[in-house]
């Protein structure tokens, strides 16, 4: 099948990974001890076993837990019932720390996603968390990316993750072509490369910030720099 569209993940494809993880860490435990009354101890501990929860749902089930799954958790964990308007406050905080130590574009990523853009429809199709997908579309609002793209496609909102299927399906609907007619660019061997494969599309492993997956990658292209992809793009079929 001809490649229709182009897809890029967010994390490590677009953006760095996010900086200053324990600033971002400190605005959710002082949340969590504000409306629980805990121990910054305790609220850390609580935190800690939410991420563990994430990844776990993440690998174990496809599914994306978000920030009120963290506050479920953490309400469990510190042994209090928190008001609704609480629990969504808490849920709010959780959610937009990385809007105020947010990451940073990879360089020439923006310039490879106008690129393409150029040559027809592209999309993101990426994993969330704890940061959901609200806020990882502010930060593509914030520097220039939103414009270009025609779906954006997050974990959180789909209820599944990568490699799952429904994400590409989801995305692909959105672009107005086929899965099987997408060229999907990350940096994950399992998510991205995998789950690209497994719905008849076309896979390229990006190895700009992560390069753990190139020598044993399945993908049809490996980029390691934005500028390998521009080389590559006006002979994409």
């Amino acid at each position: 099948m001809p490649i229709r569209a182009i897809t890029f993940d967010f994390w490590r494809t677009l953006f760095h990974e996010a900086k200053d993880p324990e600033q971002r860490r400190l605005i959710r435990i002082r949340a969590v001890c504000e409306a629980t009354g805990a121990s910054p101890e305790s609220a850390r501990a609580a935190l800690q076993t939410s991420e563990r929860e994430f990844m776990q749902h993440h690998i174990e089930l496809q599914r994306t837990l978000g920030p009120e799954d963290a506050v479920r958790i953490v309400m469990r964990e510190v042994g209090v019932k928190l008001s609704p308007e609480v629990q969504q406050h808490l849920a709010e905080v959780f959610a937009t720390a990385i809007l105020h130590f947010p990451p940073i574009p990879i360089d020439g990523a923006l310039d490879a996603v106008a690129a393409a853009a150029k040559r027809g429809p592209v999309g993101v199709i990426s994993d969330s968390g704890l940061s959901p997908g609200s806020s990882l579309r502010t930060l593509l609002e914030r520097n220039g990316f939103l414009p270009f793209f025609d779906s954006v496609v997050f974990s959180d909102e789909v209820g599944v993750s990568k490699p799952h299927a429904r994400m590409f399906d989801t995305c692909a609907q959105g672009l107005g072509v086929a899965p099987s007619e997408l060229l999907h660019i990350g940096d994950l061997e399992t998510t991205d490369v995998v789950g690209a494969k497994a719905v008849g599309a076309r896979a390229a492993l990006f190895a700009g910030d992560n390069d753990r997956h190139v020598a044993n990658t399945t993908a049809d292209y490996v980029f390691k720099h934005w500028r390998d992809f521009l080389e590559v793009l006006p002979d994409l079929t």
